[in-house]
């Protein structure tokens, strides 16, 4: 945690003790009464906290904000929905690289139950991106869906998205590095852990998908998108 992340209906009362937050601060920062420490609003502004004091009813801080964040990054991710611990990690390391979008959908090889995950359905998943953001020092949280079709999910991307690139092993006719340069917008999808089917192959380019890869190796998907994200971001 690099910089502590607050919502707005947050800054104006004491921080629990028991929110993990809290225990950060004064455990892992060893702030005491009177110090400061890096702060952020949620998708808002960055600054300083001080902490004031250190009650029986938690931490009484103040803030002062400066500076506002840049956008994120014009890159739309569209993932296949894997294993919960898969998509923990997908939220966590794209919002840390700065995507502005991640939509999850349900592929034809993937595992449908995937979309009922506790993951979604208790709300979790926010926690993991504001992880991600707080890693990366920023306050900027992507956009998140879920559950959706490969069909939804491509209908979801702007048509002023032109730049549109699919992760494939099997059937690429470029590789990622050499497709993904410009500054341009761009929509990135990326299979489930067991890859797309011939019908999935097929809407893709019909959608305007170059089929690219990142090389001969058989990667996991969270790393196929750590790796792909990360190489689009690099030929930016």
């Amino acid at each position: 945690m690099n910089i502590v992340l607050f919502e707005r209906h947050e800054i104006d009362a004491p921080l629990s003790a028991d929110d993990p937050r809290a225990q950060h601060i004064l455990k892992v920062l060893r702030r005491e009464a009177g110090d400061d420490f890096d702060a952020g609003l949620i998708d808002g502004p960055k600054g300083k906290a001080r902490l004031e004091r250190i009650g029986s009813d938690g931490l009484e801080l103040s803030f002062e904000w400066s500076e506002m964040e840049p956008d994120l990054h014009a890159v739309d991710l569209i993932v296949g929905l894997s294993r919960p611990q898969t998509n923990r990690k997908i939220l966590n390391e794209a919002t840390s690289l700065g995507v502005r979008s991640i939509r999850f959908m349900v592929t034809e090889r993937g595992e449908p139950s995937y979309a009922q995950s506790s993951l979604w359905a208790s709300g979790e998943w926010r926690r993991h991106i504001v992880a991600g953001a707080a890693q990366a020092f920023s306050t900027r949280l992507p956009e998140v869906a879920f559950g959706m079709s490969l069909v939804d999910a491509v209908a979801k991307v702007s048509g002023g998205v032109r730049k549109r690139i699919a992760l494939d092993n099997y059937e690429a006719t470029a590789r990622l590095v050499d497709v993904a340069t410009g500054r341009d917008a761009l929509a990135l999808a990326v299979g489930s852990e067991r890859g797309w089917t011939g019908a999935e192959r097929d809407l893709l380019r019909r959608e305007g998908f170059v089929l690219a890869n990142l090389g001969e190796r058989v990667l996991r998907t969270e790393t196929s998108v750590v790796a792909g994200v990360s190489v689009v971001l690099a030929r930016r």
